[in-house]
Parts: C-alpha cells; sequence; structure tokens
C-alpha cells in the first residue's frame, strides 16, 4: 500500500485528536486554490489545507517570489498512472493509478507574490444555496414533512422537516446537502455501494457512506460560503479514529467519491484534475 494514504490518515487523525473534524467543517472564506492554475484543490485536499492560495516552490520562483526561510509546507495529493505487466509478463499492459503527494506554500508563506482573489463581500450563501439545489438535475422528489432529514433509496424522495424547526437556513441547507449527497448513490445515478447494495445503518459501507455524504455536503457547503456550526461528540470522534486506523484508505476514497458526488450535483461534467506544476 503506498505510504502517502498513510500520510494523509495519520493529518487527519491528529485533526480528531485535538477534536477537529475536517470533513464537518466549511472552509473559512473560499476553498483552498492553486495560485497559478486558479483551480480549487480537489478530492481530500480541501480537507488538508486550510483556506487560501498555494503555490509551489518552483512556482513561486518563476513568478519572481520565494518561499520565506523557514516556512514548512503543506501536503497535496494527486494520482499518477503506472504502466504495468501483467504476472507472466506477457500481453497488454495495464494503467494502475497510486497516490503521490507533492508540497506547496500558502502565499502569506511567500515573498514577492500578491494575491489573485478576495472573498466577495455580497455573496449570499443562502441565494447559493437554493441555486445549487435548483440546479441538480435529476434530483430526487424534496418533501418537507415529519421531525426527521432522511433519503429513501427506494422511493428517491428525500424528507426534510419544515424550515421553521431549524435554527436558521444556513443549518438547513446542510442537512438537506447531507441527504441530496446520499441521493447520487441511487442507481441511476452514480451506483455506489453504500446506497445500492448496503445492509443498513452499522454496516461497514454505510458507515462509509456517511463518511461520503458528510464530506460532500461540506464541499457544497464550501462553494455556498455557509460556515459550520456542528457540534463534534467524543464519542463519534473516537468512533471515526478507530474506523480510519484501521483502514488508512478509507479517508482518501470517500474524498474521491464524495468529490465525484459533489460534480454531480454540481453538473461539473468534465472536471480538470490538479496535477502538480
Amino acid at each position: 500500500m503506498s505510504k502517502v494514504y498513510e500520510y494523509v490518515t495519520e493529518r487527519i487523525l491528529k485533526e480528531l485528536e485535538k477534536g477537529e473534524v475536517p470533513w464537518r467543517k466549511p472552509w473559512d472564506g473560499l476553498p483552498p486554490m492553486n495560485w497559478k492554475s486558479e483551480k480549487h484543490y480537489r478530492g481530500i485536499n480541501p480537507f488538508l489545507l486550510p483556506a487560501g492560495e498555494y503555490v509551489t516552490f518552483k512556482q513561486a520562483k518563476d513568478a519572481g517570489g520565494s518561499v520565506k526561510k523557514g516556512e514548512k509546507g503543506h501536503m497535496v495529493v494527486f494520482y499518477k498512472t503506472l504502466e504495468v505487466n501483467d504476472r507472466e509478463g506477457v500481453g497488454e499492459k495495464t494503467n494502475l493509478p497510486y497516490l503521490r503527494y507533492y508540497t506547496v506554500f500558502e502565499i502569506s508563506q511567500c515573498e514577492g507574490i500578491e494575491r489573485k482573489r478576495v472573498k466577495n463581500p455580497n455573496a449570499n450563501p443562502i441565494a447559493s444555496s437554493e441555486e445549487i439545489v435548483a440546479g441538480y438535475k435529476n434530483a430526487p422528489v424534496i418533501l418537507q414533512e415529519g421531525d426527521r432529514a432522511s433519503y429513501s433509496p427506494a422511493k428517491d424522495i428525500v424528507k426534510m422537516p419544515y424550515t421553521e424547526t431549524f435554527e436558521g437556513m444556513e443549518e438547513y441547507y446542510r442537512t438537506l446537502f447531507h441527504e441530496l449527497a446520499h441521493s447520487t448513490g441511487h442507481e441511476k445515478r452514480l451506483a455506489r455501494k453504500g446506497i445500492v447494495e448496503s445492509a443498513g445503518f452499522g454496516s461497514d459501507p454505510y458507515a462509509t457512506e456517511e463518511l461520503i455524504a458528510e464530506m460532500t455536503a461540506a464541499m457544497l457547503c464550501g462553494v455556498a460560503g455557509i460556515g459550520s456550526t456542528i457540534e463534534n461528540s467524543a464519542a463519534y470522534i473516537a468512533g471515526w479514529r478507530k474506523r480510519l486506523s484501521e483502514d488508512p484508505r478509507l479517508i482518501v476514497k470517500a474524498a474521491s467519491m464524495a468529490q465525484k458526488a459533489s460534480d454531480h450535483i454540481l453538473g461539473v461534467v468534465t472536471p480538470l484534475e490538479e496535477a502538480e506544476s
């Protein structure tokens, strides 16, 4: 197994040990992006990086700037493909993806480089959230009834409590994004195992599906500009520390599936993947 999975999981576990749950806190400000390409980082990377604009050492140098002496970089992961022969060494070669990482620095860690963006003070998170929901093509039916939020794969229906029962509309959309994330796993959409084949609450596929839904919701909240006020209980954190320790690949795989779910809801068909420069 690639050591990169272990490095990433170790980073996430350290956050959990501090009582922070990275996938439950959308970014304070605009999501992290590469300064040169102006593209947002994808997959697990937004949960590894604080909000900001990042460059590699080479990108800083090419831009006429430099990384300040003594600054510690941040990890960014990406997939490479490795061409391999079959076991007998004959026949067609196969391209296998494997995880790699490189180091980036936030603009505040650099000299001679100016930021490219500022947060839009006129942004309306609720209006943005409404646009995200309205733009979800072939979406499930959304009903307001009852006292709990849920998604039914059999009926392809999301049920939400009435909006007035929430502390505010941001909390309503956080919850709705979570349920819509589950709906992307329906067999007529992304056909995710946790939705199509899950044995129910407590099963491993179900637990993974919950992680995917939480990360997807965080991504959508980041796009909408909604912050996080979710409490992270000790029992919740302890449960995830155990699962991630047992399966170092889980967090990266879940983030990849969450990115696909977020892209599906946002209508991103052929996203440009972040690559090392």
